[in-house]
C-alpha cells in the first residue's frame, strides 16, 4: 500500500520527468521468458521480452524502448527484438497514454508515472545489471528518450535516439553515452533542423555521442539498429 506521503514524491517526480525506479534483488526466483503484456492497461499496456538465456543469478542488461507517434508497446520493440535473444537483452516496451509521449504535448507527466510502473514491476521480477540500462526511441520516441535520458542519467547509462526531432531534457543528471542516427533524406524531420543541430549541441554540453547518418528516409535500417546494440554492448 503506498502512503499519500509516498504517492505526492511520486507525482512531483512525474512532473519533473523523473524516474524513481531502480534495479533491485528480484522478489521471484523464477521467471517467464519470451513476450509478455505487463497487464498495466487494458488498452495500451507495456510488453516486456526476456531473452530465453535468461538466468536470474545473471543481471541482464534492459532497453526501455519508446514508439514513434500514433505507435504503440510493439512498435516500440521493433528495432531490438529480432536482435534480444542472441545479445541477451531484457526489452521494455511501454504504450505512450495518448498517441504520443506527454512531453510532446508540453508537460512530462502521465507517461513518466506509466514508465517508473512498469520498470518497478520489471525490476521487481528480474535482475538487471545497474550499469546497463538503455533508453531508446525512433522519431517522437526518440525526442523522449533524449530528453528523459538526460533527465535521468543516474539511471540510464546509454541513450539511442534514431531520428529524434528535438531534445528537453527538464535538468541534467548524470553523463549517459549517446547514440544518434538521421537519414539524410528524413522528409517527416528533416536531419538539417534535427540532428544537425542536436548533436553539436550535445558534444558542446560535453556528452560522448557517437553519430551516423545514413542514405535514407524515416526510417531504422537493420544495420543501423545492429550498429546501436554492438555500441551498447561495448
Amino acid at each position: 500500500m503506498i502512503s499519500d506521503k509516498q504517492q505526492k514524491r511520486k507525482q512531483r517526480a512525474a512532473m519533473t520527468g523523473r524516474l524513481l525506479a531502480r534495479p533491485m534483488q528480484p522478489k521471484q526466483k523464477s521467471a517467464p521468458v519470451g513476450l509478455q503484456s505487463l497487464g498495466l492497461d487494458r488498452d495500451r499496456d507495456a510488453l516486456l521480452y526476456v531473452p530465453k538465456s535468461y538466468q536470474g543469478d545473471k543481471p541482464a542488461p534492459l532497453v526501455l524502448m519508446l514508439h514513434g507517434a500514433g505507435g504503440n508497446a510493439h512498435g516500440g520493440l521493433a528495432p531490438f527484438l529480432h536482435q534480444a535473444d542472441d545479445a541477451g537483452l531484457i526489452l521494455l516496451a511501454p504504450a505512450s497514454r495518448q498517441k504520443t509521449w506527454d512531453m510532446l504535448y508540453g508537460d512530462y507527466n502521465s507517461d513518466i508515472a506509466f514508465i517508473d510502473q512498469a520498470l518497478v514491476q520489471t525490476f521487481n521480477c528480474y535482475a538487471v545489471a545497474p550499469k546497463q540500462i538503455a533508453v531508446e526511441g525512433f522519431s517522437d520516441g526518440a525526442s523522449y528518450a533524449l530528453s528523459v535520458g538526460m533527465t535521468n542519467g543516474d539511471l540510464f547509462s546509454h541513450i539511442i535516439a534514431f531520428s529524434p526531432g528535438f531534445m528537453a531534457p527538464q535538468l541534467l543528471q548524470g553523463k549517459p553515452q549517446i547514440f544518434i542516427s538521421h537519414g539524410k533524406w528524413d522528409n517527416v524531420l528533416p536531419i538539417d533542423r534535427c540532428s544537425r543541430k542536436i548533436v553539436p549541441q550535445l558534444q558542446r554540453a560535453d556528452y560522448d555521442v557517437v553519430y551516423q547518418e545514413f542514405n535514407g528516409f524515416h526510417t531504422v535500417p537493420t544495420g543501423t539498429a545492429n550498429s546501436a546494440l554492438k555500441w551498447f554492448g561495448n
